[in-house]
C-alpha cells in the first residue's frame, strides 16, 4: 500500500481516482526503472517525471571517462508506464558533442595539450527490471 499525499501531482492523480488526501491506495508497480544519465539532464528528467505523477528518486554519483558528475534516477512503474518514462527520457537526455581541454583528462600527457578533444556527452543509460515483490513500509 502506498500514500499518496502532498505535491500537485499526488493530489491530481488522486482527484482522478476519486479519493481524498489521506487515503491509502494500492500501487501497482510491475517494472524498476534504472536511469543514469548526466546531472543536469536528470534533473529535468526528474521533474519532468514527478510532474506526470511517476515517483522517482535521485540518487547523485560521479564516474566514466570525464569523471563529470552523473544521476542515477530510480522509479517503480506499472507495465504501461515503461513507454512513458521511456520517451522522456529520450525527449530530456539527448547526446551531444562538446570541446573539452585535453589538460581536464583522466590521463595527463596522453594526447597534445594544444587542441581540445570533441566528446561525446549527455544521453541516458536504461535498464528495466520485472519487480518481484513491492512494499512500502
Amino acid at each position: 500500500m502506498v500514500g499518496l499525499t502532498g505535491a500537485a501531482p499526488a493530489r491530481s492523480i488522486l482527484r482522478q481516482l476519486g479519493l481524498s488526501r489521506g487515503e491509502f491506495v494500492s500501487i501497482l508497480v510491475e517494472k524498476l526503472l534504472v536511469i543514469i544519465a548526466a546531472a543536469d539532464d536528470a534533473d529535468r528528467l526528474l521533474e519532468r517525471m514527478i510532474a506526470a505523477g511517476y515517483p522517482a528518486t535521485k540518487i547523485s554519483s560521479t564516474g566514466g571517462f570525464l569523471r563529470r558528475g552523473n544521476a542515477t534516477i530510480l522509479s517503480g512503474v506499472g507495465a504501461g508506464g515503461v513507454d512513458q518514462v521511456l520517451a522522456m527520457v529520450h525527449a530530456e537526455c539527448e547526446a551531444r558533442e562538446e570541446y573539452i581541454p585535453v589538460q581536464t583528462l583522466p590521463f595527463p600527457g596522453s594526447l597534445p595539450p594544444s587542441q581540445p578533444l570533441q566528446v561525446r556527452v549527455g544521453g541516458a543509460i536504461v535498464f528495466v527490471l520485472d519487480v518481484q515483490q513491492f512494499e512500502k513500509i
